[in-house]
């Protein structure tokens, strides 16, 4: 058997080899544009309000070039010639017959049907054979026809006629479908005859050595490269070692600030004389003295001595660029103005770098001063300012005078629980708010979302004790009550309780079920509705000086107050399961949310008094702190105390029995005379007693 290979001189194989290869390619480059131009803030709910800064047009414009830049043009244009070959290709398939291989049948050839005896296939191949001998056949010319053709056509009958009658010829098609016996086959290049032919077969040797030789390696080492030259959190290797000398434990937030100037992006920004270029100029503006802080910058003088003992270059212009930026500073200069607003988004990113290593010494301060850094970062206000500055139109000189000569600097939440009147006494007036600008911080004020802890506590689910080295779960309960909230709901008790799912109920383990009460059994429980529900985003943080689009992340996590270290890692939560706000985007539902995070329970039994921090990473003074105590019981004792411990039911009608009720807790049997009691004594029979109360694992000691 010999093989035949042949180029694709008809152009039927080519368009497919084309449109297959070019589909590899650009499917997942159109894949890789899609998740780049698509923006997830675009489906994010939004601070409704009007209020636009000084150089709002500014930090508009460069969160939109932000966006250009990771939409990557080049991969554009390549998505686009992939598929306008595909479509090229697609239509050549479309429009260019297919040639068809007919296999050799005998039966066809002769007329006959596979049926046919062998007196048929007899009388048909002699008029045949009168019909098409070359010697008594001439060529049609209007056919086109050659004695070539004829010879061709009366071989074929003839093989045909041997195929069905002569043994050895049979035998030939019947294993190898041709009375010749084995075939050779004909493998046809995907490639048009033309690339190969008449001197191009090097160009075509030259596009594959390109392809496979130098860009496809290229492409490789380039992706390789860059997964390593970055750490997971996105940030340049060299910046996360610079970021690692600069730890300290004891660093605040103005540490903080002065670290994340040494970050490698910023030498990308300060090229060649930006570096130096109106560098005295910035230093001049935030060293100016200030109305309420030593200098308008915002920065201590310990920070304006680290300032100045840094040499001229790209890292003391990011860290006076950084000092004007969270001060608010004037610079009056378009170009100076631009890379203020470039680098609070570069520190932003570097934070997270800080963070990880933080967390990696264990050290609560630096972890709450990485936190409360990108606070003030996308808030843009110096440490230690006022928490009103993150509302529009406030100044720090506005702010102060709020305040008064308070020592203590008020938040957001204080400045919005006090009577409307109060408030206005406080913030409108000469030099101060104007009656719209007042109206426009309210509204923002009443939108953003403060997260009010209601309850946290332990559990290990399905079990009512906690014992060492248990997976315990930490539970914390809150409802999204704005500053500034009125007529907000009562908390429901029932609210605040945690429902184990069922064992077999996967979906809901996995949380993608949520579960509602909708009323309650002849036993009392509550009857719960399994909802799938798509998860609820916080509106984007309101940071009008903040050149990104960000989505708030609250981060949950534990600390040991005694040693000043970290107990158990942060859980940052971006999403939630109730709805936030109503329809409108303003009115809160005050629904409560349920947090969760999951940790290991210390291996010796004990009570574990800890300090519960949850950090919201976009709003200042909008934290909560509080003690929680975590008891683990020896497994031994757990064991006995289940096994021993009876519950007394409360009566049904008191307080305390409807609170079982709503539990889950069977309804308390009525207490029996002493006569029925002796009764069943001397009838010998016992009730069996349906015990179904739940042990309350809160762990939370009591107020």
């Amino acid at each position: 058997m010999s093989s035949d290979y042949s180029y694709d001189e008809e152009g039927t194989l080519w368009p497919f080899f084309a449109f297959t290869l070019t589909s590899l390619v650009t499917v997942p480059l159109t894949y890789v544009l899609v998740n780049r131009t698509r923006d997830p803030a675009a489906s994010f709910p939004r601070i409704k309000t009007d209020y636009r800064p000084k150089h709002g047009d500014l930090v508009d414009a460069q969160r939109k070039q932000e966006k250009r830049k990771n939409r990557k043009i080049w991969l554009a244009l390549m998505v686009v010639a992939g598929w306008s070959i595909m479509a090229y290709t697609m239509y050549l398939i479309y429009v260019t017959p297919v040639p068809t291989r007919k296999l050799w049948n005998p039966y066809d050839i002769l007329g006959l049907s596979e049926s046919a005896t062998e007196k048929e296939i007899k009388s048909i191949f002699r008029k045949l054979s009168l019909k098409f001998h070359p010697d008594k056949v001439k060529p049609d010319p209007a056919k086109n026809e050659t004695m070539e053709d004829m010879n061709s056509r009366y071989v074929e009958i003839s093989k045909a006629y041997q195929a069905l009658t002569d043994e050895d010829v049979r035998n030939n098609y019947i294993q190898y479908g041709h009375p010749d016996g084995k075939q050779s086959y004909s493998i046809a290049i995907a490639l048009p005859k033309m690339m190969v032919s008449d001197g191009n077969g090097k160009y075509v040797v030259l596009l594959y050595f390109l392809l496979f030789g130098v860009l496809l390696p290229y492409l490789v080492g380039s992706w390789w490269y860059g997964t390593q030259r970055r750490s997971k959190e996105g940030v340049l290797m060299e910046s996360a070692n610079r970021l690692f000398r600069q730890y300290e434990d004891n660093i605040d937030e103005g540490g903080v600030i002065t670290a994340l100037s040494s970050g490698k992006e910023y030498e990308e920004v300060f090229k060649g004389d930006r570096a130096d270029s109106g560098l005295s100029k910035v230093e001049s503006r935030i060293l100016a003295e200030g109305e309420t802080s030593p200098f308008v910058g915002g920065l201590s003088v310990k920070e304006k001595e680290k300032l100045e003992d840094l040499e001229s270059g790209p890292r003391r212009k990011a860290l006076a660029l950084l000092w004007a930026y969270l001060g608010r500073v004037e610079l009056d200069d378009d170009a100076l103005t631009r890379t203020k607003y470039e680098v609070g988004p570069i520190a932003h990113s570097l934070t997270k770098a800080f963070t990880a290593i933080s967390l990696a010494y264990g050290n609560t301060a630096p972890i709450l001063a990485s936190y409360y850094a990108s606070q003030l970062l996308l808030q843009a206000m110096p440490p230690k300012s006022s928490p009103l500055l993150q509302l529009p139109y406030f100044t720090a000189a506005i702010a102060k005078a709020v305040e008064g000569d308070s020592r203590t600097r008020m938040t957001v939440q204080a400045f919005l629980d006090q009577p409307d009147s109060k408030r206005r006494e406080l913030a409108v007036g000469k030099d101060r708010l104007s009656e719209d600008q007042y109206q426009a911080a309210v509204n923002v004020a009443k939108q953003l979302p403060y997260l009010r802890v209601a309850k946290a506590f332990f559990k290990v689910a399905g079990e009512r004790f906690i014992i060492p080295s248990s997976l315990v779960t930490l539970v914390v309960k809150g409802r999204f009550a704005p500053p500034g909230s009125e007529n907000i709901p009562a908390v429901n008790e029932i609210d605040l309780e945690d429902v184990d799912p069922a064992e077999d109920d996967l979906d809901a383990i996995l949380g993608r079920k949520t579960k509602k009460q909708i009323g309650k059994d002849e036993k009392g429980k509550p009857i719960l509705s399994t909802e799938n529900q798509d998860p609820i985003f916080p509106p984007l943080a309101f940071v009008p000086h903040f050149a990104r689009d960000h989505s708030p992340r609250w981060h949950v996590f534990l600390t040991d107050s005694k040693q000043g270290k970290m107990a158990v890692p942060p859980f940052t939560f971006t999403q939630f399961d109730r709805p936030i706000f109503e329809a409108d985007g303003k009115t809160p539902t005050f629904a409560m949310q349920t947090l969760k995070a999951q940790f290991q329970a210390p291996p010796q039994a004990g009570h574990y008094t800890f300090v519960m921090h949850v950090v919201c990473d976009s709003y200042v003074g909008f934290d909560t702190k509080m003690e929680v105590t975590l008891v683990v019981e020896e497994a031994s004792k757990a064991a006995q105390m289940a096994d021993e411990e009876e519950i007394s039911e409360p009566e049904e009608d008191s307080l305390a029995g409807i609170m079982n009720a709503a539990k889950g807790g069977a309804p308390p049997s009525k207490p029996r005379k002493k006569d029925e009691e002796e009764s069943d004594e001397e009838s010998g029979t016992e009730e069996e007693i349906d015990d179904t109360s739940d042990t309350n694992t809160d762990t939370e000691p009591e107020n």
